[in-house]
């Protein structure tokens, strides 16, 4: 029986309680073998910001999976030159896995933006299905989607999420500010932030 393979993609600066949260939602109720995070190194809509080092963004997101055996960290962003898009990414992780079903994992938001992401109509084929967070209150019109992109339908798998109000922006804010941020990160990120000042550097 082929493996089920989660993609979770994002910048994680930092990675913090939310993104752990919906993460194991997502294995639970999509039936995952295990999980991939895929750490961002240059996303083509954050070209323009300021993101923190490859590095420190590493191993602050090592120390957060720490534990969590079906939880992995993929360097396939890292080890090539970007931007990147989700469709490249896709089909490296598939030859890095052949035979496995890929499940890309994202949120409502990016749902709705998926007809204009890099050649929408391959990434769905490419993937098994797409396995979408879906939280309280939120209206996603399928049908209007599915105009744009016939075929999406049928991949959509939604994901019940709680509703967390955690962002990394808020975070590296309350940082910056110094305001206590203890409780909205694992304690070995809020340690390294600590100890490496990542967030407080000129």
């Amino acid at each position: 029986m082929a493996a089920r393979v989660g993609i979770f993609g994002g910048t994680f600066d930092p990675p913090h309680l939310g993104h752990l949260i919906l993460a194991s939602e997502a294995l639970t109720q999509l039936h995952l073998t295990r999980l991939l995070w895929v750490l961002t190194a240059f996303p083509p809509h954050k070209l323009e910001n300021a993101i923190t080092a490859v590095a420190d963004r590493s191993a602050m997101l090592r120390l957060a999976l720490a534990g969590e055996t079906a939880f992995e960290l993929s360097s396939v962003d890292i080890d090539r030159p970007g931007p990147h898009y989700t469709l490249d990414t896709v089909r490296l992780l598939k030859g890095q896995n052949p035979g496995d079903e890929m499940i890309m994992v994202l949120g409502g938001d990016s749902l709705h933006d998926l007809p204009d992401w890099h050649r929408p109509a391959e990434l769905i084929n490419d993937c098994a299905e797409i396995g979408v967070m879906r939280r309280p209150g939120d209206e996603i019109d399928l049908s209007a989607l599915e105009a744009r992109l016939p075929g999406l339908t049928a991949k959509v798998r939604f994901v019940e999420a709680p509703l967390l109000e955690i962002s990394s922006h808020e975070i590296r804010e309350r940082i910056r500010r110094h305001q206590s941020f203890k409780y909205y990160v694992p304690p070995a990120v809020h340690e390294f932030i600590l100890s490496h000042r990542v967030y407080q550097r000129d």
